[in-house]
């Protein structure tokens, strides 16, 4: 974001519950007076305050909602409650004159309360902007907090009476919001001065006010207060006051005539054979090299494009330059269209992940498409695979129904039945999307024709006829499971009366799923034969879905066990994992294995699905049963001379993968993490599941910004131990892998903004800018690293998602 563009949200946007923490006192309370005045003085030596703070919502000057109580804090002088208070009143319910009153009480005095003092906060600014950060409110001694819109118990400190440290504080607050630019030493040299004014202001003005610190919470953008309903583009009336007024232009975000006419002129192809000469001055090519390092994400502006243009023909032995310079082509002039499109044909060949990047939404040329996927052509059958969900969404942005990228994608599938299995599943996925539905249905039939045609001998020694009706029955499998599932749900009583449902089911009246008449391609992973389900190890989960465990035979005579599911749609779920399995793949291509556990999933419909089982135990169970993460490892690989008790081995996998997995989460901004959905795997391999929450949403508030819980930390020796600092490298280490593929990443999620997956169908361009944000691509690889470990300190340090997860923990219990 430049430095004079100014983001934000509308208050009447945000549907959520106006929250808030009260953190604590500052000062001396005045001395306590006993119950009684005949009482000795011993007793009121004796009593000691019990403090909370009530909390009540003001719109325009009248109480609205419930008053909110903290819990009761006897432990001072320093009182100290750190809570969080959530109204009922969202901030779309806001108005301008909104305040906030809080009043503390003593109810150590007996039976009737005191009141210590009282301060009101309006919620908004001068600006209109809702106020964020910690504020420090001065108390009025024995007076309730009136919340009335002339208020007589303001918390702001009178500008006659600010001193130096209201100024400071005003600055630290601004600091903590980000607001002022981190530097560390200058910071503890800054803080320790500040320490030393605050001695010197106390002493010299005694200690008379009493304070309390709230801390609003902040988001994302600041916040603007805005009437719901209101339009931005009805001009508001002109008043007789010098108050601002928005006026409507009709010309907003309409091509300047002016500007684009100058374009035209400096791109007059009479100029051609000039521009074959042109070299850039040492100016221009810093300015080259700087448009060339934009993530796929930003959109050039016309001077950026016109610097491309100039020298165009001096950057076609630069191959990352081609996707630049083809933004910046007027495609609506034939001319110039034929000119870049000659140019593309002789430009240094481009790689693949540039390639996929050409396939967006973006380049509507036919041309440019086609010769994108004769790139494509270059890649292997396993790096097609990584691409394969994308290139299938990528079918969206085609120009026609049967496009250069259908064909390719089915004539690579028939020469690999792996990808001819995913691409069916991908493809019968988007039907259910009225939109598109013709056009993934074209592909779907090219599919079958071109496979039904395939001769004796082309793949095996199966037929073309034969491998496509072994496609097929995983279709008429799934619907099988399906109506299990309704039968299975029908059954009254808990979970063990639906297992044996399951298992009398599978035994009797659905007999022939114990053994197939004829091997079916497992969906997940279609180059295993399964050849039967075996009743006796198949169960269902307790949970509100009852999703089934089913244990599949294998031709080779092994088993497979896979979870079904009805009534959820998997397609978030897939994108993650094929994401880990990516990264996975990025990491070992610079030789660092993580010990991930990309396990397979496949949505076979837009409400059912199968995953891959993995045997493992998740976090909370573990603490349950062992109490700790190193007892449970020390179960099955004990080692008296090893770290912790533990095999060298089996710890080194364990920090690898938490590692690993810190690092993705973070990338892809995995939400709604609870120690239920974290699993660890008896070798020491720790993976995640359940991806609801993605690119930064996430159903608890104030979520850390990576997802490491201190039990994880504990097992590592704790935050001072050799095993935590080397966590520590190896998530560095991957961050900085990452980094250099942030393009294909970005490329391979702008494919996907057309999609029906939740958290990118609601806004993709926000979902992928705050993608692109965690990449940190204005950082090197030296201040990437100082930001990673800044970042992980952060979230080890963060009490609040350990109250968080102490909540869960009890919804779960009594679920």
């Amino acid at each position: 974001m430049s430095g004079n563009e100014f983001r934000f949200f509308l208050s009447c946007d945000i549907n959520l519950p106006v929250t808030f923490r009260i953190e604590r006192l500052e000062g001396k309370l005045p001395p306590l007076k006993p119950p009684n005045s005949d009482d000795v003085d011993s007793t009121a030596e004796e009593r000691r305050p019990e403090l909370y703070v009530e909390c009540l919502l003001y719109i325009d000057g009248a109480p609205f909602g419930l008053p909110m109580r903290t819990r009761l804090e006897s432990s001072g002088p320093s009182y100290c409650w750190n809570e969080l208070i959530t109204l009922s009143t969202k901030y779309r319910d806001l108005t301008a004159n909104s305040q906030l009153a809080l009043t503390v009480f003593d109810v150590s005095c007996g039976k009737s309360e005191g009141v210590v003092g009282g301060a009101t906060i309006h919620l908004f600014n001068m600006k209109k902007q809702l106020k964020t950060g910690k504020h420090k409110l001065r108390l009025w001694s024995g007076k309730e907090a009136d919340g009335s819109i002339n208020t007589t118990t303001p918390g702001k400190v009178p500008k006659e009476e600010r001193g130096e440290l209201e100024r400071l504080e005003k600055l630290v607050n601004k600091y903590e919001r980000g607001q002022i630019q981190r530097v560390d030493w200058l910071d503890r040299l800054a803080f320790k001065a500040m320490e030393k004014i605050k001695e010197r202001e106390s002493i010299k003005n005694g200690s008379s006010h009493v304070y309390i610190v709230v801390d609003f919470c902040s988001f994302e953008h600041r916040v603007v207060f805005q009437e719901s309903g209101a339009n931005f583009l009805i001009p508001s009336p002109i008043a007789s006051t010098n108050e601002l007024v928005t006026v409507w232009d009709p010309e907003v975000g309409k091509i300047n005539p002016s500007e684009h006419k100058q374009l035209k002129l400096a791109r007059s192809l009479t100029r051609g054979i000039i521009d074959r000469d042109l070299k850039p001055s040492n100016t221009e090519r810093k300015s080259i090299q700087r448009i060339l390092k934009y993530p796929p994400t930003r959109t050039l502006s016309g001077e950026e494009k016109q610097l491309l243009w100039k020298f165009r023909f001096s950057l076609m032995s630069e191959k990352r330059a081609l996707t630049k310079f083809l933004r910046c082509v007027e495609w609506s002039d034939v001319q110039e269209a034929k000119q870049a499109l000659e140019l593309m044909g002789k430009w240094e060949t481009i790689d693949v992940c540039d390639a996929l990047e050409l396939l967006s939404s973006v380049f509507e040329s036919e041309e440019v498409r086609a010769y994108a996927v004769t790139v494509l052509e270059r890649a292997d059958d396993e790096e097609l695979q990584c691409y394969l969900h994308q290139l299938v969404q990528a079918l969206r942005f085609e120009r026609s129904d049967k496009s250069r990228l259908s064909h390719f994608l089915v004539q690579r599938s028939l020469r690999n039945i792996e990808l001819a299995s995913f691409l069916r599943w991908y493809v019968r996925v988007e039907l259910h999307d009225p939109s598109y539905a013709r056009r993934f249905y074209s592909t779907y039939e090219i599919l079958q024709e071109s496979m039904l045609k395939l001769g004796a001998g082309t793949n095996g020694d199966e037929d073309g006829f034969k491998l496509w009706q072994s496609l097929e029955r995983q279709t008429e499998l799934t619907a099988q499971l399906c109506s299990i599932m309704r039968d299975v749900r029908n059954v009254r009583g808990g979970t063990q009366k639906k297992i044996e449902k399951l298992r009398h089911l599978l035994s009797g009246l659905l007999s022939e799923l114990t053994y197939f008449d004829e091997p079916i391609r497992s969906p997940l992973a279609p180059g295993v034969l399964i050849t039967g389900i075996i009743p006796s190890e198949s169960s269902i989960f307790k949970s509100a879905l009852h999703p089934l465990r089913l244990a599949f035979r294998t031709a080779s005579g092994g088993s497979c066990k896979i979870i079904f599911k009805k009534g959820d749609d998997l397609r978030q779920d897939q994108l993650v994992i094929q994401m880990v399995s990516l990264m996975d793949r990025l990491l070992k291509l610079e030789n660092l294995d993580l010990h991930l556990t990309p396990y397979r999933v496949l949505a076979t419909g837009h409400d059912e699905g199968m995953l891959e089982f993995i045997p493992s135990k998740s976090l909370a169970q573990i603490l349950s049963e062992h109490r700790s993460i190193t007892s449970y490892l020390q179960k099955f690989h004990p080692d008296e001379d090893g770290p912790f008790g533990i095999t060298a081995t089996c710890l080194e996998t364990f920090i690898k993968s938490c590692a690993g997995y810190s690092v993705i989460t973070y990338i892809l901004g995995i939400g709604d993490r609870h120690l239920d959905n974290l699993l660890l795997q008896d070798d020491g391999r720790l993976f995640h599941v359940d991806f609801g929450f993605i690119l930064g949403r996430d159903p608890k508030p104030f979520p850390p910004p990576m997802k490491l819980c201190k039990e994880m930390v504990e097992a590592m020796g704790g935050a001072e131990s050799q095993y935590y600092t080397r966590f520590k490298s190896y998530c560095c280490e991957a961050y900085n892998i990452l980094r250099k593929s942030s393009n294909l990443v970005l490329n391979l999620f702008h494919l996907m903004a057309g999609s029906n997956i939740p958290d990118i169908a609601s806004d993709p361009e926000k979902g992928i800018l705050k993608l692109q944000e965690k990449f940190r691509l204005d950082l090197d690889d030296e201040e990437s690293i100082h930001f990673f470990q800044d970042l992980i300190n952060e979230s080890v340090s963060a009490l609040f998602p350990q109250m968080v997860e102490t909540i869960h923990r009890w919804a779960q219990y009594w679920r």
